[in-house]
């Protein structure tokens, strides 16, 4: 396999995507530009069985000010060589118009599958979330909805420490009169270096553009994540 003019594939499809997300940019009629940075950890407990916790912030108005931090833990489990299945809980607060925060509570449920055909590693995640925000204060109950979310990802295993990757994930609201209808997607073109066998660093760029709303807002974000494994 000649991995160098696989690298150059990867590099003319990078410019092709900055070029698409500058494009978008220049359409967009709500824009804002984000920052988003996370903490990971994974711990292994038994056999297939790991306990993940991760912490992250998120910055918008132009990387101006914290709009939303999150803090995760979940459970999962490895199915077998291809699918694992986690169990999660997310705690979030996120700033709203007049600048106070609104506690959020999401559980959520993940499928994941992987097909390495070498340069090539094929991810595909499926998740159904379901939230809640402001409990015992809304009129509603605090119910927020839940979503069906589907990520599709392309890795390229290019033997060395650093792997570029391309994906993108669709939002589907189940609790609207019309499911299955996508109100949200997302694209995102990045690097994962792995620093050692326990430490990874994750740099990306994402544009993130509602759908089906009128006067649509999209996010051009860029993104760095560390991960650690006990």
């Amino acid at each position: 396999m000649n991995y160098r003019v696989t690298f150059i594939k990867a590099g003319c499809i990078t410019t092709a995507l900055i070029c698409i997300f500058n494009f978008q940019m220049a359409r967009a009629q709500v824009k804002d530009a984000g920052l988003w940075t996370s903490l990971a950890i994974e711990a292994k407990l038994v056999k297939k069985l790991s306990l993940n916790v991760s912490q992250e912030y998120r910055f918008n108005e132009n990387v101006t000010e914290l709009g939303t931090w999150i803090s995760e833990a979940g459970l999962e489990y490895k199915l077998n060589k291809h699918v694992k299945a986690s169990v999660n809980y997310r705690y979030t607060m996120k700033r709203q118009t007049n600048n106070l925060y609104s506690p959020r509570h999401r559980l959520f449920i993940d499928v994941k599958a992987e097909k390495k055909i070498k340069p090539f590693i094929f991810q595909f995640r499926t998740r159904f979330q379901q939230e809640y925000a402001d409990i015992g204060r809304a009129s509603d109950g605090g119910f927020a909805g839940y979503y069906s979310r589907n990520k599709f990802n392309l890795k390229f295993d290019l033997d060395r420490k650093w792997e570029p990757y391309f994906s993108i994930e669709l939002f589907s609201p189940l609790h609207r009169d019309q499911p299955f209808v996508f109100d949200d997607i997302r694209y995102s073109a990045g690097f994962e270096f792995a620093l050692s066998k326990h430490h990874k660093l994750d740099l990306y760029y994402m544009i993130q553009k509602e759908m089906n709303v009128n006067d649509p807002v999209t996010d051009f974000i860029g993104g760095i994540g560390y991960q650690f494994k006990l």
